[in-house]
């Protein structure tokens, strides 16, 4: 198929001469060039040169139900032609809002029968954080402010989500943290685990949340935040035995449990959210990506019956969007939330895709330059390692290492991103078993090029304990 657009080289032009881009060094990425996609059908990209890529990634962990359905394009549009937009404000509502919010109430775990609109995932953590501190402020406990969150965690890149996250990177730019939250310490046993056992890790990180909660005082912590498997932290799966403590302390101190559902949510794991693959039932839940399969923006708070009951049953809540309950972007969802169940898709990750991808996934951990391959539903990981037996880090810089596999990946037609020293993948979840062994074989390719590149480099040396 022919393509009908400007030369690649005058697109990366233009794109370097008006286009900011998140997250990116600009300078560099101005004298390399951007990488210009142009279409896309179920995992598949094709760039602007003609190259066909499989998209390991599903976009930014969003594209649950495969690039190219109709369907959606056809709800937008009728939507559109109906209702293109009307405002949630001044006791107003309209058919897609309130059908979209009875629907998530029926999918939601537990008594999570609330659903406050939002725009993305960043500005939903920033509704829960408002929401928290509103909800005991109502109940006479204003002192009751300060949110709990982890080191390494990402809740979004708004002031207050950026805050909630634990990316010191993040916040040495513009100000960050904003006042009222603490952290603790990741359950990455693999990193950080020493000689533990992944059990005894798992609880001795869970405990540090009580161990936070007693230092501050539990009449002046509201919440806990967490994602059920770190996701832009590099897809760290916590051990079995964590989660069900931190739901404990919670409700032992009388904490509230928010959920960040972003990436995990919509048959990531496997089951419709990742509190359910957990065993856990948060009292805030937050979606985003997979709600619409990043086919139009919208996030989404759902919260339990009680918060729900004093935030409504008190004065005004002072907080919204323009765009909360958007009804184009809530037609979207509904359609795709139908495509999900009615496909059955996320019953077949969980039952035949995921099973699949998970033993050759895991195989991995067979490469030399690989330590570690996990994996929950479809989201995994996989650590580098210049030593498997010590799980060691490397000499060089962080992410050095990480790099060279992520560029091997993308020569090779592949798109993994790297976190530091990890390499990780969250493809759609339409991905076939065909398509999975062709990830397969292309991670494998890589690998193997980015360890002879390594150590060609001189970059297999672990860095040592003082390092």
């Amino acid at each position: 198929m022919r393509e009908n657009h400007l030369p690649t080289a005058e697109l990366q032009a233009l794109d370097a001469a008006h286009h900011m881009h998140p997250f990116t060094d600009g300078a560099a990425l101005a004298k390399k060039g951007a990488r210009i996609i142009t279409r896309a059908k179920g995992v598949w990209l094709t760039d602007s040169d003609g190259h066909e890529i499989l998209d390991g990634m599903a976009g930014l962990w969003c594209v649950n139900v495969g690039y190219g359905r109709e369907e959606l394009a056809e709800a937008a549009a009728k939507q559109m032609r109906e209702l293109a937009f009307y405002n949630t404000f001044f006791q107003t509502s309209h058919i897609p809002a309130i059908t979209l919010a009875k629907r998530l109430a029926d999918l939601a775990p537990g008594d999570l029968n609330h659903v406050f609109f939002n725009g993305s995932g960043s500005d939903s953590n920033d509704t829960n954080l408002r929401m928290v501190r509103r909800y005991w402020q109502a109940l006479g406990k204003p002192e009751k402010s300060v949110v709990i969150s982890r080191w390494n965690a990402y809740h979004g890149s708004t002031m207050g989500a950026a805050s909630l996250g634990g990316m010191k990177g993040m916040h040495k730019q513009g100000g960050l943290p904003i006042p009222g939250i603490a952290y603790i310490n990741q359950p990455d046993w693999w990193s950080e685990g020493g000689e533990m056992s992944p059990e005894d890790f798992g609880l001795a990180r869970a405990r540090e949340l009580e161990a936070k909660i007693l230092e501050i005082g539990a009449d002046k912590v509201a919440a806990f935040i967490g994602e059920p498997i770190q996701g832009a932290g590099g897809v760290i799966v916590p051990p079995a035995s964590y989660w069900p403590e931190i739901q404990r302390i919670c409700r032992e101190h009388g904490i509230l449990l928010i959920a960040d559902e972003v990436i995990c949510g919509f048959g990531r794991t496997g089951n419709w959210f990742g509190s359910q693959t957990m065993g856990i039932t948060p009292d805030i839940m937050t979606c985003a990506k997979g709600l619409t399969s990043g086919y139009i923006p919208m996030g989404a708070s759902i919260v339990s019956d009680e918060i729900a009951r004093v935030i409504d049953g008190s004065e005004e809540f002072a907080h919204g969007y323009t765009y909360s309950g958007h009804p184009v972007a809530a037609a979207v969802a509904l359609e795709n939330l139908r495509i999900l169940e009615e496909d059955g898709i996320v019953t077949r990750v969980r039952e035949e895709t995921a099973p699949y991808l998970k033993t050759q996934w895991e195989a991995l951990a067979e490469h030399p330059l690989v330590g570690e391959a996990k994996i929950v539903g479809l989201m995994g990981s996989i650590a580098l390692t210049p030593d498997k037996a010590a799980r060691a880090k490397f000499a060089a810089k962080e992410g050095t290492v990480g790099y060279i596999c992520r560029e091997r990946c993308f020569a090779n037609n592949l798109i993994m991103r790297h976190v530091g020293d990890r390499m990780i993948i969250s493809p759609p979840l339409t991905i076939s078993r065909e398509e999975v062994d062709i990830l397969i074989a292309r991670a494998r390719k890589s690998l193997d090029e980015g360890y002879a590149q390594a150590k060609a480099e001189g970059l297999m040396e672990a860095a040592t304990a003082d390092a």
